[in-house]
């Protein structure tokens, strides 16, 4: 017996009211039990501030605790992979640092087993946090112009440390090579602690580090702060010049922190929770906390949060291509 094209519609018209009844139902109840942020670095860092930041004051307007899991290694692949072959059911997700994965996603070579940012769903940028230019006191430079024609006078003997091959430290280093036309070694770590102990012991001569990390070194005699990338001075660093301000064109970054979920979550469950982040980041309390670290909230609806990861991976694969990395 033959079923007519009338019949097959019915059914297939059934069929999709009954997933997407199911489906909102499920991003109505959503959630029921205790949801996962994972941040794709070791603790202590500006991905792992931002994330416990925010997760700390997630649960109380979703309802369920958000547990911080730190999954680090491979420059933020590990628990990028790990958080993009979760379930889209809105239980994983990933703080991640923005540049980084648009970076890896870009660098020949590196071959990530998930597609940046094709396998996330954007949820809300977390924060923006700015990078200074700081090097060794012992190092004879007052100031960004001292260090360019230091570095010109020998190219590539001055060493600049970073949180690793990749990271937003290594491409801050080498967009500034680009812009003064200079050339430095750059020494990777593994992660922005180990690089910051060697320039305050000075076995490194320079960092290009977050904010995060160097405010607590303020006031130490061991290091000099040199310039802020951003296009406006950081209010913890009154003094400290933007790159622009000491004759660096073209120079306006930060690393930003983005909450992500695999691709495929659903919208209703996005929403939910990138209002929620939108709340918290107008609050006194994470406000004072993030002024304290020289950062900025900078919360997105999930459309715009999409397009910032897109326009991340635009400009990190500029500065490969230009600085002729592989």
């Amino acid at each position: 017996m033959k079923t007519s094209t009338k019949a097959v519609c019915k059914v297939l018209a059934g069929a999709l009211l009954t997933a997407a009844t199911t489906l909102t139902a499920f991003a109505q109840s959503w959630p029921t039990q205790p949801i996962r942020m994972v941040v794709p670095y070791p603790p202590g860092g500006a991905s792992d501030f931002t994330g416990r930041l925010y997760a700390d004051r997630l649960g109380a307007f979703l309802g369920q605790p958000v547990v911080v899991e730190n999954k680090a290694g491979a420059g933020g692949d590990i628990g990028a992979q790990y958080v993009a072959s979760s379930a889209p059911d809105g239980y994983t997700l990933l703080m991640g640092a923005v540049g980084s994965h648009a970076i890896n996603s870009k660098l020949p070579g590196r071959d990530p087993k998930y597609k940046f940012p094709g396998d996330f769903a954007g949820i809300s940028m977390g924060t923006s946090t700015p990078l200074a230019v700081v090097v060794r006191s012992s190092l004879p430079v007052k100031n960004i112009q001292e260090l360019i024609a230091l570095a010109k006078q020998g190219p590539g003997t001055l060493t600049f440390g970073s949180a690793g091959v990749g990271s937003s430290q290594h491409m801050v280093g080498e967009k500034f090579q680009l812009e003064t036309d200079t050339k430095l070694l750059h020494v990777p770590y593994k992660g922005s602690g180990p690089a910051m102990t060697d320039l305050l012991g000075g076995q490194v001569d320079i960092v290009f580090e977050t904010t995060p990390t160097l405010l607590p070194h303020i006031k130490s005699d061991k290091v000099r702060f040199l310039a802020v990338t951003t296009a406006s001075r950081v209010p913890q660093l009154p003094d400290v010049p933007t790159l622009k301000e000491s004759g660096v064109k073209n120079f306006d970054l930060s690393t930003r922190y983005a909450l992500m979920a695999p691709k495929g979550t659903p919208a209703d469950i996005l929403a939910k929770i990138s209002n929620a982040m939108g709340q918290i980041a107008q609050s006194d309390h994470v406000k004072n906390a993030l002024l304290v670290q020289g950062a900025v909230a900078q919360p997105t609806s999930p459309a715009e949060t999409d397009e910032a990861l897109a326009s991340e991976v635009a400009v990190w694969g500029e500065v490969i291509e230009r600085a002729g990395i592989d």
